[in-house]
């Protein structure tokens, strides 16, 4: 029984190493992604609600919420298709699944914050208030 439980935790660790290798969607650090602004002109779209984004977000941040992504009511991001987009949560999940769904929409330079906010307050990065 015991080993049946570990060839089922090998095999999961297997699919998701597997996923991550495969996936159009890269999984930046704080670092990176102040990298991507600055030399690459990178968008950073917040996915948390507008409250959330009021109490402090990346500046120059636009926020988009996950169910306007995943209502395809994403106009604002249109003309930047072929330009990298970074996109921001709380903790880097649901910008994940966001990423997922512009990779589908045939956006091709789409990148996630590992930790989202709270990887980038805890590095005590610029954070603008509304």
């Amino acid at each position: 029984m015991l080993s049946l439980a570990w060839l089922g935790l090998f095999l999961a660790v297997v699919i998701t190493t597997v996923k991550s290798m495969t996936s159009k969607v890269k999984h930046i650090s704080t670092q990176e992604l102040v990298q991507l602004v600055n030399k690459q002109n990178a968008k950073v779209v917040d996915v948390r609600g507008k409250e959330e984004f009021r109490k402090g977000h990346i500046v120059d941040a636009m926020n988009i919420s996950m169910s306007e992504i995943k209502n395809n009511q994403i106009s604002a991001l249109e003309s930047a298709k072929k330009s990298p987009i970074i996109l921001v949560c709380n903790a880097g999940m649901t910008s994940a699944q966001a990423a997922q769904l512009l990779v589908a929409q045939g956006f091709e330079q789409v990148y996630s914050l590992k930790g989202g906010m709270g990887d980038w307050q805890a590095a005590n990065l610029p954070v603008k208030k509304r």
